[in-house]
This record gives C-alpha cells, sequence and structure tokens, in this order.
C-alpha cells in the first residue's frame, strides 16, 4: 500500500513563506516525476510545479521566481518552498507521484493540504 502524506499547509499573510512537504511511503519500487498541485475554490486542479528524478524542473508562469521545487530520492520526499506569497495562491495544494510499486507505473496523490494568504 503506497500513501503520499503531505505537511506544511497554513495560514500566512501576503509576502511571506512557507514550505510544503510530501513523502512517499510503502512498497516503492522506482518515483519518476513528482509534482504539486492546487485547486482553489471554483476553479479547476493546476499544475504548480513538477520535477524528474533526473532534477529537470517546471514551473507555471504565476509562480515562477517565487516558489521553489526539490526533492530527496532517498527519502521519496518532493518538496515546495513559496516564498512572497499572494492571496491568489490561496488554495488546496496536492502531491502527486508517478511510481512504480510491485505492479505497473501509476499515480498516486496526497490527501491535500490548506494554503491561505490572507491579511
Amino acid at each position: 500500500q503506497v500513501q503520499l502524506v503531505e505537511s506544511g499547509g497554513g495560514l500566512v499573510q501576503p509576502g511571506g513563506s512557507l514550505r510544503l512537504s510530501c513523502a512517499a511511503s510503502g512498497s516503492i519500487v522506482s518515483v519518476n516525476v513528482m509534482g504539486w498541485y492546487r485547486q482553489a475554490p471554483g476553479k479547476e486542479r493546476e499544475l504548480v510545479a513538477a520535477i524528474s528524478s533526473g532534477g529537470d524542473r517546471y514551473y507555471v508562469d504565476s509562480v515562477e521566481g517565487r516558489f521553489t521545487i526539490s526533492r530527496d530520492n532517498a527519502k521519496n520526499t518532493v518538496y515546495l518552498e513559496m516564498n512572497i506569497l499572494k492571496p491568489e495562491d490561496t488554495a488546496v495544494y496536492y502531491c502527486k507521484a508517478e511510481l512504480r510499486a510491485p505492479g505497473p507505473w501509476g499515480d498516486y496523490w496526497g490527501q491535500g493540504t490548506q494554503v491561505t494568504v490572507s491579511s
């Protein structure tokens, strides 16, 4: 049984910072791309940032220069450092991992963590 557990969300003032973590555990054979998505009320879920097992990174334009994605392959953990936060960054943030447990490759999701940017 594979689980992705997120932590680090919360309430922060505009201009502040937060760091999200997501650890994958269970009978994991290999992990490929890990990423962070977010979903604001009334909006579709969007990809925020992703990182390959080799360290290639992708960012959506709205967070470029403010957010940094990183990972620790030994711990099957992905991080999202979020700086200069804006009210429009408010959303539930989900991590996703493309991984192989015993069996075929598949996408696994965390339960989500709320990030609220407000004064």
